[in-house]
């Protein structure tokens, strides 16, 4: 198990170190088409830090499959309500569209 932690790490550059890790791309024995072992346990995740105006500006969109089902929300209400949020959505975009996706953010824990 991997221990990292967030304090005053940018978001983007911490969820690309954890997605490389869960994948196995640090681990002499990579294959892309075989899950890796490697478990990955983020520390102080209210501390990550997002630059510029990313906290008021950034939004994520979730459609619904129905017409008008458009639904957002800022970045800055997720992280106030629950900062690991932010950052496994992060890695989850970051990961192999395949899948082995679902396997790999299981071994992602973040406190």
């Amino acid at each position: 198990m991997v221990k990292i932690d967030a304090t005053n790490q940018s978001l983007g550059r911490l969820a690309s170190k954890v997605a490389s890790i869960l994948r196995g791309k640090t681990s002499p024995k990579f294959q892309p088409y075989i899950l890796s072992s490697g478990k990955v346990l983020v520390e102080n995740a209210r501390k990550i830090k997002l630059t510029g105006k990313k906290m008021e500006q950034k939004k994520y969109y979730h459609y619904s499959g129905y017409p008008g089902g458009l639904k957002e929300k800022k970045v800055k209400d997720i992280f106030q309500k629950n900062p690991s949020e932010v950052l496994r959505r992060a890695v989850w975009g970051m990961l192999p569209k395949n899948r082995l996706r679902k396997e790999m953010i299981k071994n992602l824990e973040i406190k």
